[in-house]
């Protein structure tokens, strides 16, 4: 089975910030980038990447080079980005919301990193990198000095653009490297399928390390809009709220838990500035569509819910579903759409045979979003991207490690990760399906379910739960769950929780429930455990 995207014809050199400096010479007078009360000009901003360009090339860090950058979010980072881009080399980001040990770790998974890119609040955390750190701040004089016009370097659209880091299945991060073409690709998709433009403002919620922060930072200046930046290192519910109430602002790209944390927000305070929003760019991870149907139906919404889907791997997203023609009554998972632009959608089973329209099969992606593989990668990770025949030619793929199908309609549905299957007594199930029918009881707000294992390394299931109200009692949902699920399918044990925890970018943090479980078998007696004790 094969899902086919639009074929739409790129530039000979589809390179981003191109694009950029396509609006810097239209509209120099323009707001590119706001943050903490500064703001900078679209010609403002292209003047000082070029710099620092110019810069980076002096040292000879150009194409084919791997510049790091450790900042908060900031003007200076998006300098850094895009003179990095200029230089034709690519950025890599080290995410200071990380914790240390983390970035620790990060950084010794770099072949060949050039420099890094940092602040004062920064500098610290990186500085055992063995490379050189610098601060644009302390090199505003040198860089004052020189060229504001764009340095004389040819970059392509096969030259990598940036690296990000991606959980490890070895438990050793990979730094998977995206191409120009695909970037490119990817934004001018959502320009012209969507309609995003000068005045499509955005502001950034998730972290600068996630693979989605990438596309959240560069397309409004792709678009020739305003980039709004948060002053927090960490994702702030309550600031963000004030921003989209206070600016004028257009769209939002995050995770799917970050949404619902912003229609709490919304609902709970009565206010309207997610409803003004254009669009919501969201995915990531499953939809518990009850989390946001009620908000969604709210009379005035007018903003369009794009239920998106992709991999690091493969530029980030791959699909897109306007979540308005969902309909929960005709089917148990929300899709996640159609191809974007140039590019194939494939289910295939483990053979690499195309499967049926209504059948199971991985989700493997082609065309122009397919990275360039993983900079750091030797084993057999680097077979995900592999080649297949498609009518007698050649296509290179990547193999997502996803489960899906697609619809009689021609829409792709995600049902879980292959990996994540597990055999509980003898039967191989998908937590995730767990989660769905604990959302649709009564009084859950909210589940999560996490594998663990006993001492006799049996697998067992334990559910946390958001009550609506009152704490759950589990002999009642555990009850209530065998009416709709196989016995081996239903938690063993039932957790009440105030909020499920979310990483940095903003997805559930299934670790941290791991380890609270570990603590719930270590004998410590406790039945109910506080994400904010992690």
């Amino acid at each position: 089975m094969i899902l086919q995207g639009k074929r739409v014809a790129l530039p000979s050199a589809p390179v981003v910030h191109k694009q950029f400096e396509a609006h810097a010479e239209a509209t120099p007078d323009a707001v590119a980038v706001l943050c903490a009360g500064q703001r900078v000009t679209y010609a403002e901003l292209n003047a000082k990447a070029n710099r620092f360009a110019h810069f980076l090339a002096a040292r000879g860090h150009g194409r084919g080079a791997k510049v790091g950058v450790c900042l908060d979010y900031s003007i200076d980072m998006v300098v850094a980005i895009l003179g990095t881009l200029k230089a034709g080399a690519a950025y890599v980001p080290f995410d200071p919301a990380y914790p240390a040990a983390r970035l620790q770790l990060l950084l010794g998974q770099v072949p060949g990193l050039a420099l890094i890119v940092a602040s004062p609040a920064t500098a610290g955390m990186v500085e055992s990198a063995g490379v050189e750190v610098i601060d644009l701040e302390q090199l505003s004089d040198h860089l004052a000095g020189l060229p504001a016009a764009g340095p004389d370097v040819s970059v392509t659209g096969d030259d990598v653009c940036y690296a990000v880091f991606t959980s490890g299945s070895t438990g050793t991060p990979k730094l998977t490297a995206v191409r120009h073409e695909g970037w490119f690709n990817l934004m001018n998709w959502l320009s012209l399928e969507y309609g995003l433009h000068r005045g499509s403002n955005n502001l950034v919620v998730s972290a600068f390390g996630f693979d989605l922060s990438q596309r959240s930072l560069m397309t409004p200046l792709f678009c020739g809009a305003t980039q709004y930046l948060m002053a927090s290192r960490n994702f702030d519910a309550m600031m963000a709220y004030r921003m989209l109430t206070e600016h004028e602002i257009r769209t939002v790209h995050c995770a799917s838990s970050t949404l619902y944390l912003l229609v709490d927000w919304e609902t709970a305070r009565g206010g309207d500035a997610l409803t003004r929003l254009d669009h919501v760019l969201f995915g990531g991870e499953p939809l518990k569509v009850e989390r946001i149907a009620d908000w969604a139906r709210r009379e005035g919404n007018r903003c369009t819910l794009l239920h998106q889907y992709g991999v690091a791997e493969c530029t980030d997203v791959a699909t897109s579903y306007d979540l308005a023609e969902y309909r929960p009554g005709e089917q148990d998972i929300a899709p996640v759409g159609r191809p974007a632009y140039n590019t194939g959608i494939h289910l295939l089973d483990e053979q690499l045979r195309g499967v049926g329209a209504g059948e199971y099969g991985e989700i493997c992606i082609s065309g122009a979003g397919v990275g360039a593989g993983y900079l750091n990668g030797t084993g057999p990770e680097n077979a995900k991207f592999t080649t297949i025949v498609v009518d007698g030619a050649p296509r290179r793929l990547y193999r997502t490690g996803d489960r899906g199908y697609v619809t009689e309609a021609g829409e792709l549905v995600v049902a879980g990760r292959m990996d994540a299957q597990v055999k509980v007594r003898g039967m191989r199930i998908d937590p995730t399906d767990i989660e769905r029918a604990l959302g649709r009881l009564a009084g859950v707000r909210e589940a999560a379910v996490v594998v663990t294992y006993t001492d006799s390394g049996e697998a067992e299931l334990i559910a946390f739960l958001v009550p609506a109200g009152d704490d759950l009692a589990e002999d009642d949902v555990r009850t209530r769950l065998l009416e709709t699920l196989p016995r081996n399918m239903v938690p063993v044990r039932f957790v009440n929780i105030p909020r499920i925890p979310l990483s940095p970018h903003g997805k559930v943090d299934r670790a941290a429930m791991a380890e609270a479980c570990r603590n719930l078998y270590a004998g410590s007696g406790t039945t109910a455990w506080s994400p904010d004790s992690e």
